[in-house]
C-alpha cells in the first residue's frame, strides 16, 4: 500500500556500454535475464518498491545509455538522485537484490539524502563504500 512507503528514491545505474546495466535493471525489477538484451537508447526507467529494515521505499530506477553519443543526455538525469549502482552482473543473480537493499539502507540511514528539502541536489559519487559491503561492486552517495 502506498501509505506505507517512507520515501521515493531516485537510483541511477551507470557504466560503460555493454556492461549489463539494462540486464541488472531487469533482473532486479522483473527477475528476468536476456543474454541478447539490446542496447539502451537514451534512458530507460522502472519502479519497484522494496522493504529494508522495516522501511518501505519506492525506487525509481534509471538505466542510462553507456554509448558515447548519449553522454550529453545523462548528466541531466543525475539531478535529484539519492544513489547510484555501478558495472554489476545480473547473469547469475548473485548479489543483485543485496546491492539494491544495501544502497537503500545506506540512503535511509542518511536522511539528508532523501528528505524533500534536499531533492534536486547534484549527485556526488564516492568510492569509499565500493566493494566494502557484503555485496561489493556498488557505490553509495555520502
Amino acid at each position: 500500500m502506498e501509505d506505507d512507503v517512507l520515501t521515493t528514491l531516485k537510483i541511477l545505474i551507470i557504466g560503460e556500454s555493454g556492461v549489463g546495466k539494462s540486464s541488472l535493471l531487469l533482473r532486479f525489477t522483473e527477475d528476468t535475464f536476456d543474454p541478447e538484451q539490446s542496447a539502451t537508447i537514451g534512458v530507460d526507467f522502472k519502479v519497484k518498491t522494496i522493504s529494508v529494515d522495516g522501511n518501505k521505499a519506492k525506487l525509481a530506477i534509471w538505466d542510462t545509455a553507456g554509448q558515447e553519443r548519449f553522454r550529453t543526455l545523462t548528466p541531466s538525469y543525475y539531478r535529484g538522485a539519492q544513489g547510484v549502482i555501478l558495472e554489476a552482473s545480473a547473469k547469475t543473480r548473485d548479489g543483485v537484490q543485496c546491492a539494491f537493499e544495501e544502497l537503500v539502507e545506506k540512503i535511509i540511514q542518511t536522511p539528508g539524502l532523501w528528505q524533500s528539502e534536499n531533492h534536486g541536489r547534484a549527485v556526488q559519487l564516492t568510492d569509499e563504500d565500493a566493494g566494502g559491503g557484503t555485496c561489493g561492486g556498488y557505490c553509495s552517495l555520502v
